[in-house]
């Protein structure tokens, strides 16, 4: 398991020149516009695509072929893969904060003078975890069914499926005369880990329901 994370980590390592730049691209562009929070959303969604990557580099070595003829099972592949995607994901909303708050500080856009704006920004950071690791996760069956180039055309739909199944749970909430307050909306963010979690455990057991009937079909 721990070969196949550090694999993709390494072969992702090459284009971290290019994703800092385009984080720093994207901080000039958000920043001034948009506030730090959302910037650091978005750095955490963005570095979360990078799994997209991954999986382009194992299908242009073909390494997938290669795996299935050593010890390496389906699941520890599948879980690998989802380990690499909160890893990138966390990278990412850390990136976001560090950078978010240099050019926050520099835009006067923000003020870090205080412990309740430093737990505000971590709290944001948290939130920008979770939400490129739930959008990140669904690409990932998308990839193993469709492979990476016609994944990468359908990647929108992993951010369009979190977004309905929110939007339904919302107007449902709304339906069933239940308040959207600061409250319920901090108690729903503070729980947002666990949710990620399920969300994750769904999306492997559908990504591993594809890859072994793909396999089997191979």
């Amino acid at each position: 398991m721990k070969s196949l994370i550090l694999k993709d980590l390494y072969n992702i390592g090459h284009n971290a020149k290019s994703m800092l730049f385009m984080l720093l691209v994207f901080a000039v562009i958000f920043i001034p516009v948009s506030g730090t929070e959302s910037y650091i959303i978005t750095s955490g969604v963005l570095c979360s695509m990078m799994v997209i990557t991954t999986f382009s580099f194992d299908n242009t070595s073909k390494w997938i072929k290669y795996a299935m003829i050593t010890p390496i099972t389906k699941k520890d592949l599948v879980i690998s893969k989802f380990i690499v995607l909160f890893i990138f994901s966390a990278i990412g909303a850390v990136s976001g904060m560090i950078i978010g708050t240099i050019g926050s500080l520099i835009t006067h856009k923000a003020a870090i003078t205080n412990i309740e704006s430093i737990l505000t920004l971590l709290f944001v950071t948290l939130v920008s975890l979770v939400t490129a690791d739930i959008f990140g996760s669904v690409s990932i069956p998308l990839l193993f069914k469709f492979g990476a180039e016609r994944a990468r055309i359908l990647s929108l739909i992993s951010f369009l499926i979190p977004i309905g199944i929110c939007y339904i749970i919302y107007q449902l909430l709304l339906y069933s005369g239940v308040s959207i307050t600061d409250n319920f909306i901090f108690i729903l963010i503070c729980c947002s880990p666990l949710i990620a979690i399920v969300w994750n455990y769904v999306m492997y057991k559908i990504s591993y329901g594809i890859f072994s009937r793909k396999e089997l079909l191979e």
